[in-house]
């Protein structure tokens, strides 16, 4: 992978474009005539909720196949009670691209159903990380859920928790609230429903993930309304699922709580970036500093360890 050929923005002649962190979005029409939503994963990379100016060349290509293989396998198990947004990975299915352009996206899209999305990230953690950990060593709680004394950084925690965060516009910051929070944005049936929903995927994604000597610490989802539901639409599962971008992959045979763990993530641009404002070289503001080629590439080295360790299967 070369970092001249990382794909950084789409201009397709599709309706509606809006931008994400990583993901193009666009109103697209399939070739039998039903609307759909199109997400277009680029090489995109942000880290502190900011977007670098570069990116590592088929990290969404990464991010799509490992996004398919979960969003199979939770269709394959939970899909009588839960129901997905994936149409189609495969872009022909789209009408007014040219050939060139089907290539173009070819690896990188999902196709989705429209939906009304649910303003909430919906998380799970079974580990003692990140923000979480700094909520405890403060309160004792995660989110307003009261925790045992004395849990260490990274713990296992007794059982899988929910804790909800608002969605935050680019460039600002998700926050954590409690669920009660989260009831009084959305509403209780719904907001139980997807309390629900969240953590049976992570306890189907961290069971299986366990088979294959990886820990799944935590991870966060995005709930929609279908917008051919009407009023009584139930929620589905939208966006990504269960990639290094939303969730914490921790190697299971170097896993030792009471510290930071080593993950299949974007940690190396993490840990350089961190170095830069240490230095008082970058204030977590945009535009990011243009990342060297070897934090990129133990990236994404990272994320295809991750990807064959989980399917079973390669990327090349």
């Amino acid at each position: 992978m070369t970092l001249t050929s990382a794909l950084m923005s789409t201009d397709l002649p599709l309706p509606n474009k809006r931008q994400g962190k990583v993901r193009d979005v666009y109103d697209c029409t399939l070739k039998d005539g039903g609307a759909a939503l199109l997400l277009v994963a680029t090489d995109r990379l942000s880290a502190f909720d900011v977007v670098m100016p570069n990116g590592p060349a088929g990290k969404g290509e990464i991010l799509t196949r490992m996004s398919a293989f979960w969003f199979d396998m939770i269709r394959a198990e939970l899909g009588r009670e839960l129901q997905t947004h994936v149409l189609s990975t495969d872009p022909a299915d789209i009408a007014g691209l040219s050939k060139e352009q089907v290539e173009l996206l070819r690896g990188r899209v999902m196709i989705g159903r429209r939906t009304r999305v649910v303003p909430i990230e919906c998380v799970a953690r079974g580990y003692l990380a990140g923000s979480g950990w700094k909520e405890y060593q403060q309160s004792r709680t995660v989110c307003g859920i009261k925790l045992p004394e004395g849990l260490t950084q990274c713990a296992k925690l007794p059982q899988p928790i929910f804790t909800p965060a608002t969605k935050a516009e680019q460039g600002e910051h998700d926050e954590n609230i409690s669920f009660e929070r989260a009831c009084e944005l959305v509403g209780a049936p719904l907001m139980t429903k997807l309390r629900d929903f969240t953590l049976k995927v992570y306890t189907l994604a961290h069971d299986y993930a366990a088979k294959r000597g990886i820990i799944l610490a935590d991870t966060k989802f995005e709930f929609g309304l279908p917008v051919e539901g009407g009023a009584d639409a139930q929620p589905i599962l939208i966006d990504e699922v269960l990639t290094p971008d939303s969730s914490r992959f921790w190697s299971a045979e170097k896993y030792a709580p009471g510290r930071d763990q080593d993950s299949y993530d974007k940690q190396f641009v993490r840990n350089y970036l961190q170095a830069l404002v240490d230095e008082g070289k970058w204030d977590k503001c945009a535009p990011g500093p243009v990342l060297p080629g070897e934090v990129m590439d133990r990236t994404t080295k990272k994320y295809e360890e991750a990807f064959e360790l989980l399917t079973g299967s390669s990327l090349h």
